[in-house]
């Protein structure tokens, strides 16, 4: 069994930065494949960014314009989101998840994540 723990939320003013962490237990990172995602108030959960289990190859979702970056830390087994450019329209709160795969193709979608960590709160005011 995983457990994903994830910090680093809390309250930005616009245009500034964060990083969220993703520490895992119970396995090691370097066989799972990991993503971000985000849920804001009234609307669904979405995709920030997907990365592979080797951390090669990632993936973003379509509006976030190259202000994020995920990336892992396999030997600290730990998965990072670093935010920049912060937005108000970022707010949410931000999940990290994780995936049984070796694919070399990060993994989109929702259904594909298995393990899921409590949520991190992010709110960036204007």
């Amino acid at each position: 069994q995983v457990q994903l723990v994830e910090s680093g939320g809390g309250l930005v003013q616009a245009g500034g930065s964060l990083r969220l962490s993703c520490a895992a237990s119970g396995r090691t990172f370097s066989s799972l494949s990991a993503g971000w995602f985000r849920q804001a108030p009234g609307k669904e959960r979405e995709l920030v960014a997907a990365i592979n289990w080797n951390g090669v190859n990632t993936h973003y979702g379509d509006s976030l314009n190259a202000r994020f970056t995920i990336f892992k830390d396999n030997p600290k087994n730990t998965v990072y989101l670093q935010m920049t450019s912060l937005k108000p329209e970022d707010t949410a709160v931000y999940y990290c998840a994780a995936a049984e795969t070796l694919s070399v193709y990060p993994r989109r979608f929702q259904n594909e994540y298995v393990y899921w960590g409590q949520g991190t709160q992010v709110t960036v005011s204007s």
